[in-house]
C-alpha cells in the first residue's frame, strides 16, 4: 500500500477507504479542510500501487494497522469508507483489534456476491478502469453519474497502475456471499450506514438496517453515489466534523 497523510499526527486521527477505481488520494479535498483538527490518513489499497502484489484483505489490514502503529496510533476517532472501501474498512473494524469511535460509510458497497459471479466481473471492471487511463477520464461518464474535472486525476491515475492480477485477487476475497461481520452495540450506535436515495447502492440499505439494528441509516434525498463528498468536500467534511463531535449529523436541508 501508499500511505498519504495530512495534518498533525497528535491529533485526533480520521482513517480513509476509498472507492473502486482510484486512489487513496482522492479523499484529499475532504482531508484538506479537516487537516487542522485533525489527522488524516489515506490509504491506497495495494491493487493501485505500482510493483505491489495484492495478498488479501487480511494482509491489507495488516498494513494499515502497521502504518498507525509505527505512526504511533494507539486509536482512531473516524472511519470513513466509501462505496467498496467499505469492505475493507469492515475488515478493520473486526480484525485491526485498534479502538475505533466513530464510522461513516458513504454509499456502501455492501453487496454479497458469489465467487463465480465475482471471477466473471473481473475483465469488465478491468476494462472499465484501464479505460479510464487510456482515454484520460473521457470514459468516466460512461461508467459514474459525474465527470468533473477534478475526480478524474485520481481514476486515471489508479487505472495507470492497476493490473490484472492484483484486481482479480481482490475480487475473489471481496464481496463476498456471507453473513456482514459482528459490530459492538456501542460502535453501531456511532455509525452511519449512509445512501443517497437514486444511488443504485440504495439496494444495500435494508440489508445493513437488519443486521446492525442499533446503528444511524441517514438518507441524502435526491443524490447520487458520494454525491456529496463529491460535489461538496467542504460541507462533507464540516458533517464528519459534527459527527466526531456530537455524535449525530447536523441540520442538512437533503438529509433524512
Amino acid at each position: 500500500m501508499v500511505f498519504k497523510t495530512i495534518g498533525n499526527r497528535l491529533n485526533p486521527v480520521i482513517l480513509f477507504f476509498h472507492a473502486m477505481g482510484v486512489t487513496g488520494e482522492s479523499s484529499m479535498p475532504v482531508a484538506k479542510k479537516l487537516a487542522e483538527k485533525f489527522y488524516c490518513v489515506m490509504p491506497t489499497s495495494t491493487v493501485y500501487c505500482t510493483g505491489q502484489r495484492y495478498l488479501s484483505k487480511s494482509d491489507e489490514v495488516q498494513q494499515i494497522t502497521g502504518f498507525l502503529k509505527n505512526d504511533g496510533i494507539k486509536e482512531v476517532e473516524l472511519v470513513v469508507a466509501s462505496s467498496i472501501g467499505a469492505d475493507l474498512a469492515m475488515a478493520f473494524l473486526t480484525d485491526a483489534k485498534m479502538p475505533v469511535k466513530h464510522v461513516f460509510f458513504d454509499g456502501g458497497q455492501f453487496a454479497q456476491i458469489g465467487k463465480l459471479t465475482r471471477k466473471i466481473m473481473v475483465p469488465f471492471l478491468y476494462l472499465a478502469i484501464k479505460s479510464l487511463y487510456w482515454s484520460k477520464g473521457k470514459t468516466l461518464k460512461k461508467i459514474m453519474w459525474c465527470d468533473d474535472e477534478n475526480i478524474k486525476p485520481y481514476f486515471i491515475e489508479a487505472g495507470k497502475r492497476m493490473t490484472y492480477g492484483n484486481l482479480k485477487r481482490q475480487l475473489m476475497d471481496s464481496l463476498e456471499d456471507k453473513p456482514f461481520p459482528k459490530l459492538p452495540v456501542e460502535l453501531q450506535k456511532h455509525t452511519f450506514w449512509e445512501f443517497g436515495s437514486i444511488e443504485d447502492h440504495f439496494k444495500y440499505r435494508n440489508a445493513v438496517m437488519q443486521t446492525y439494528e442499533y446503528g444511524n441509516f441517514p438518507i441524502f434525498d435526491g443524490c447520487n453515489h458520494m454525491q456529496y463528498q463529491i460535489k461538496e468536500p467542504d460541507g462533507f467534511a464540516g458533517m464528519l466534523e459534527t459527527v466526531i463531535e456530537t455524535g449525530r449529523l447536523p441540520e442538512l436541508p437533503f438529509a433524512s
